[in-house]
């Protein structure tokens, strides 16, 4: 079967940088900046981003183009006769599960665009918009129809390719989404008391900071540039040898930090002028931010325009995500892109189902206390994801090997990479440690060692500092062994 590949660069970049823009960046961006303290907390995200998340990247974009194979299939290329497609799988099960309930947030996001056009939103009082919200979303029909009406358009662009598909409608997609930002940039910054939100993102407060906050910027980092779901490692095996990763790479990471520093530009400017506070949560799109534009003067057509805004940040990802699991299936199956398209898609609504009712008709289920829908966003997030990424790390780095990875990274030589020494550390030493403590936080193991016994939690940290030292010895060892072969 002939794979299909992305026609030009400036596609490949919208694609890949649709892939990493999504309702992380618009909407869990700016709730988790404003739950810790703004400034210093962006400041020690950027930290992360560059130095785990653009190494991590590299990774996937260097396995994906090495094997030209989609997420199972780069596993068995590399190691046909181990395990390690696992890796892959786990990969490929992610971003389904992501898919099936990201797709509902995205639902409320085009329920609330035709609530914005109609003057509907703007027509509630604010002290009711919580009530309102959650009636929305704890119907039964109205949230299958805009659930399926999501699906539906994710699976008319995939269904037609990655050419024809994912790169055409990202080339469209990226600049209006940027337009749209600039727009509600302009507005938000230009109301009276703006300037307190501003503040607010640009002005680090380290006493503000606290090792929790560390660790939801670096599984932020993770989490926002689609990493250890496949996407990444799916996109590559579309690019061209004769693109260069590092550079791709750090322009992806750049618009999706600048998307997400955009966004807060719109979204606390805005909220410090009406009084608002800027810790509100989830709540933030759909609660506190309609109390905003019903303030504002044309509230409708900003509140449209804003929700359309995040409308498309979503569908590109949701677009991605369905990419990885019929990719997968086209390939390791050899079933056609419509049929495969077409039974994802209706399996996902199937699947999603019980997320869509768990605000509502089943309101009562849940799994280990957690709804139908926040257990699937518990599982995927801090359980699933962190893994994947540990795995990708261990293989990529201590499997088929950081060289091997550097020299995919640098087309075999054809593109300078100084930063090869730093790049093998942070994969295989800095990255699964890192990604291996946020697993343990958000996971809630070392508050439970705290309350079988105070020191364990000490203890554990203990172990993962001596693996760490472990982990350095042996790159070293292995990092001079090679040298002084070469030598």
């Amino acid at each position: 079967m002939k794979r299909d590949n992305f026609g030009t660069r400036l596609g490949l970049l919208a694609a890949a940088a649709g892939s990493a823009v999504g309702l992380g960046n618009i909407w869990k961006f700016p709730y988790i900046t404003g739950k810790n303290g703004g400034a210093a907390f962006i400041l020690v995200y950027l930290i992360c981003i560059v130095a785990i998340g653009v190494p991590v990247m590299l990774s996937e974009f260097a396995l994906g183009r090495k094997t030209q194979a989609n997420a199972v299939g780069a596993f068995k290329k590399l190691k046909p006769k181990k395990s390690w497609h696992l890796t892959g799988v786990v990969a490929v099960s992610t971003a389904f599960i992501i898919l099936s309930y990201y797709a509902i947030i995205a639902g409320w996001v085009l329920s609330y665009i035709s609530k914005a056009v109609t003057g509907k939103l703007t027509s509630v009082a604010p002290s009711a918009l919580g009530d309102y919200f959650g009636g929305i979303i704890s119907q039964t029909i109205q949230p299958l129809f805009w659930n399926f009406v999501v699906l539906g358009i994710t699976a008319f662009v995939v269904v037609a390719g990655v050419k024809d598909g994912v790169e055409k409608y990202s080339k469209i997609l990226m600049p209006i989404l940027f337009v749209l930002l600039i727009v509600l940039m302009v507005r938000s910054v230009t109301l009276d008391g703006a300037s307190k939100g501003l503040e607010f993102l640009f002005k680090p407060d380290f006493s503000q900071l606290t090792p929790a906050s560390v660790l939801e910027a670096v599984g932020h980092a993770f989490y926002s540039l689609s990493l250890g779901m496949g996407i990444i490692l799916t996109y590559g095996s579309y690019i061209k040898k004769e693109e260069n990763l590092v550079s791709l790479a750090l322009q992806v990471t750049i618009l999706d930090t600048l998307v997400a520093l955009m966004a807060g530009i719109v979204i606390f400017p805005a909220v410090f002028a009406y009084g608002l506070e800027p810790n509100a949560g989830p709540a933030l799109i759909f609660v506190t931010l309609p109390a905003v534009f019903k303030s504002m003067p044309f509230g409708a057509f900003f509140a449209t325009l804003f929700f359309v805004l995040i409308a498309i940040a979503a569908i590109t990802s949701t677009i991605s995500l369905l990419e990885v699991v019929v990719a997968c299936f086209t390939e390791q199956f050899n079933v056609n892109r419509k049929k495969a398209t077409i039974l994802i898609s209706v399996a996902l609504f199937v699947v999603g189902i019980p997320s869509t009712l768990s605000f509502g008709v089943w309101s009562g289920i849940s799994i280990f206390g957690r709804s139908i829908f926040d257990y699937l966003d518990f599982l995927t997030s801090n359980i699933l994801l962190p893994f994947g990424g540990i795995l990708v790390c261990i293989f990529v780095g201590w499997v088929w090997g950081a060289k091997n990875a550097a020299k995919e990274i640098s087309s075999d030589g054809l593109f300078s990479f100084k930063q090869e020494k730093a790049y093998s550390f942070v994969v295989k030493v800095l990255a699964p440690v890192a990604i291996g403590m946020i697993f343990l936080y958000f996971t809630g193991i070392m508050s439970k060692l705290k309350n079988v016994g105070p020191m364990l939690p000490n203890i554990v940290l203990g172990a993962i500092g001596l693996l760490t030292l472990v982990l350095a010895f042996f790159h070293f060892k292995t990092e001079n062994s090679g040298a002084s072969e070469e030598a």
